[in-house]
C-alpha cells in the first residue's frame, strides 16, 4: 500500500479552475469501513456546489470532492466482514472521491452488478440512492401514477425516468432542446416538455386529463415551486433534492391546502450512516437485479482523467450533457 495518493483538492472556493491535482496521505479505514482503490469515480452537482463553497462537508468526511466511486477493496476496517482485499465494489462515499483511494462505511459498498464495466458502476450509487429515496419512499410513487423529473437529461433525470417507468408509471419530464427530448423519450418519459417554448404546468394538465400530476420531483426550485404546486394533482407529493434556481419562491398556501398537498424533500450526503445503509440494501434487493439483466441502467455521457476535473466540472455546469460525467482515476 503507497503512503501517498494523486487527488484533485478545492484549493479556494470558486469555479472549476478551483479544482487543481495535488498529493495527500493515503486514508486508512477506521472500524467498519473499507479503504477502496479508486478506478472510476462520478461527477455530480452536489461537487460542483462543494466547490463553490457552499456545501461543506459534513464532520468527520473527507474535504476531498467526489460522492461516488467503483474500484477494489484495498483494505477492511476492524468489525468488516462481508468485504475482503480485492472485491470490485461501487459505493456511496462521504467525500474523497477524487483520488487514488477512499474510505466509506461497509454498509455503503454495493457489489458491481453483472456485466457494468466499473465505469458504469460508479455512475450508479449518488444517482440511485437520491432517486429511491426521494421518489419511492418519500414520494411514494405507485404503478399507474403520473410522474414529473426536471431536468430529464441529467444523471438525476435519467435514473428518475428509467426507474419510475419501469415501476409502471406514467412519466412526463422537462428538457431544454429537441436532442435531450430525444434522449428522455428513449429511455421511457411518455412526455416531454421543451421548457424553452411550452409551459409545463399545461403541459401537465394535458397528460393528466387535467387531474394533475400525483408526484414531481424537482431539483430547480425558484419559480418553478408554484408552478409546480398548480401542476399537481388532489394527494399530489413535491419533493425537492435541489434548488438550482434558487431556494426562494412566493406560493399561495390555500392551494397546498385545498389539492392536500404534501411538500418534502431531502439531501443524501448529511443523513446518517444508518439511514444510507438502509437505502443501500433496499437499492440491492430491488433495483440491482434489474440493473444486472440489462433492464435499466446508467447512461455514461463522458469520462476525463482524474487531473481533467476542472474541465469536467465546466461541462457539468454547461448543461449540454445527457446522462453521466466520469472521472478515470
Amino acid at each position: 500500500m503507497p503512503e501517498t495518493m494523486t487527488a484533485v483538492e478545492i484549493q479556494t472556493p470558486g469555479g472549476p479552475e478551483a479544482l487543481v491535482p495535488c498529493t495527500r496521505p493515503v486514508p486508512a479505514p477506521a472500524a467498519g469501513e473499507i479503504l477502496i482503490r479508486i478506478r472510476v469515480a462520478g461527477v455530480n452537482r452536489p461537487d460542483a456546489i462543494q466547490r463553490s463553497g457552499a456545501y461543506p462537508p459534513p464532520p468527520g468526511a473527507s474535504d476531498l470532492p467526489g460522492l461516488e466511486a467503483a474500484g477494489e477493496v484495498a483494505a477492511v476496517g476492524a468489525g468488516v466482514s462481508r468485504w475482503a482485499v480485492g472485491d470490485k465494489v461501487c459505493a456511496l462515499l462521504p467525500g474523497g472521491g477524487y483520488a487514488e483511494y477512499a474510505t466509506c462505511p461497509a454498509e455503503h459498498a454495493l457489489p458491481i452488478p453483472e456485466g457494468l464495466s466499473m465505469t458504469e458502476a460508479a455512475a450508479l450509487p449518488e444517482n440511485y440512492f437520491t432517486v429511491w429515496t426521494n421518489v419511492f419512499e418519500r414520494g411514494r410513487l405507485e404503478a399507474g401514477e403520473t410522474f414529473l423529473v426536471h431536468g430529464g437529461s441529467s444523471g438525476i433525470g435519467s435514473t428518475a425516468i428509467q426507474l419510475a417507468s419501469h415501476f409502471g408509471a406514467r412519466v412526463m419530464t422537462t428538457v431544454g432542446n429537441a436532442e435531450k427530448a430525444a434522449f428522455c423519450t428513449d429511455l421511457g418519459a411518455e412526455r416531454v416538455v421543451n421548457y424553452r417554448d411550452e409551459d409545463f404546468v399545461e403541459a401537465a394538465k394535458d397528460f393528466t386529463g387535467g387531474k394533475g400530476l400525483d408526484v414531481i420531483l424537482d431539483m430547480v426550485g425558484g419559480d418553478y415551486i408554484p408552478r409546480n404546486v398548480k401542476a399537481l394533482g388532489l394527494e399530489g407529493r413535491l419533493v425537492f433534492i435541489a434548488f438550482l434556481g434558487g431556494p426562494k419562491a412566493e406560493l399561495a398556501f390555500n392551494l397546498v391546502m385545498a389539492k392536500r398537498l404534501t411538500l418534502t424533500g431531502s439531501t443524501l450526503r448529511p443523513q446518517s450512516v444508518e439511514s444510507k445503509a438502509r437505502i443501500a440494501k433496499a437499492l440491492e434487493a430491488q433495483v440491482w437485479p434489474l440493473i444486472s439483466a440489462g433492464k435499466i441502467g446508467p447512461k455514461i455521457y463522458k469520462s476525463f482523467p482524474l487531473a481533467q476535473a476542472a474541465e469536467a466540472h465546466a461541462l457539468m455546469e454547461s448543461s449540454a450533457h445527457m446522462g453521466k460525467i466520469m472521472l478515470d482515476v
